[in-house]
């Protein structure tokens, strides 16, 4: 088992050591799965469980004072399930396997998503809260009236910000897996959903290989970053060419930072960024 994972991208982060070391342990427990798709939840949970990375415990607060995750999660047949919006689901990539291997469905949110994590036994009312989103959201001067949509829009466009957020690709022998997860964007607006539940934006897998994305959410769900990169994978690139490649067509057509993690079908990890940083790890044999 072959597996790398990221913890997002962005600005320089607090305790860079520390974050790197819980990397290293998500890709090593990703390495020990007996399966792709055991291998990339294996490795998001560890991160999804620590408060230095945006997902799970420790991610970002929306507008009305909630914090909410979601997830995506695709094989290499093209079998997907993602889930969003979701209030105290600290595992949100479990939530998206329910999704893939329990429904019709690939896509399912708020409060219905919650329900079904619970049904299936994933640990729902946790609380996300940790002290710095605390002391954050604490220390904001002005907190708009959540029944004031317009108004806290204005709010909003001034405070709205952030783009970290984890994930993992596995392949082992022909098959692959990709997952991401994230706790979103510092205060947008409730209900908001980005790229990373969305196919082709914040992850995608096909027999040539699989990509996570981490950056501007909006932005790459615009221009579906991941699948960019997995379609560099089908024409033959090598996997750090791919990620150099989608990074490349994502800056010239948005003006955004973003970054991706790729796996190629021979076991190659590649990765690129044009953020100020992103910090990976890699574990496993081809």
């Amino acid at each position: 088992m072959r597996v790398i994972v990221h913890g997002g991208a962005g600005s320089p982060p607090e305790e860079p050591p520390e974050r790197q070391a819980v990397l290293d342990e998500a890709a090593a427990t990703g390495a020990d799965a007996d399966t792709v798709t055991d291998a990339v939840c294996a490795a998001t949970r560890v991160l999804e469980s620590d408060p230095r990375f945006n997902a799970g415990v420790g991610g970002t607060v929306q507008s009305d004072g909630i914090i909410r995750t979601d997830a995506g999660l695709m094989t290499d047949d093209r079998a997907a399930g993602a889930a969003s919006s979701m209030p105290g689901v600290e595992h949100a990539v479990d939530v998206a396997r329910v999704v893939k291997e329990e429904t019709p469905h690939v896509l399912v949110s708020g409060v219905h998503a919650v329900d079904l994590a619970d049904a299936f036994g994933v640990d729902t009312e946790v609380d996300l809260w940790t002290e710095r989103r605390t002391e954050q959201w604490e220390d904001l001067d002005d907190h708009p009236d959540v029944t004031d949509t317009r108004g806290q829009l204005d709010w909003l466009r001034e405070q709205f910000g952030g783009s970290d957020t984890v994930g993992a690709v596995a392949r082992d022998g022909d098959r692959v897996a990709a997952a991401t997860s994230t706790g979103g964007r510092w205060l947008a607006l409730a209900g908001r959903v980005g790229d990373v539940p969305q196919i082709g934006s914040g992850f995608y897998c096909t027999a040539a290989g699989g990509a996570s994305a981490t950056g501007a959410g909006e932005d790459i769900a615009r221009v579906t970053l991941a699948r960019r990169a997995v379609d560099h994978l089908d024409a033959g690139r090598p996997a750090d060419e791919a990620a150099d490649r989608a990074i490349e067509e994502f800056a010239d057509l948005t003006g955004s930072t973003a970054g991706v993690i790729v796996m190629g079908d021979d076991g190659d990890a590649g990765e690129a960024y044009n953020s100020e940083a992103m910090q990976t790890a890699v574990a496993g044999d081809k």
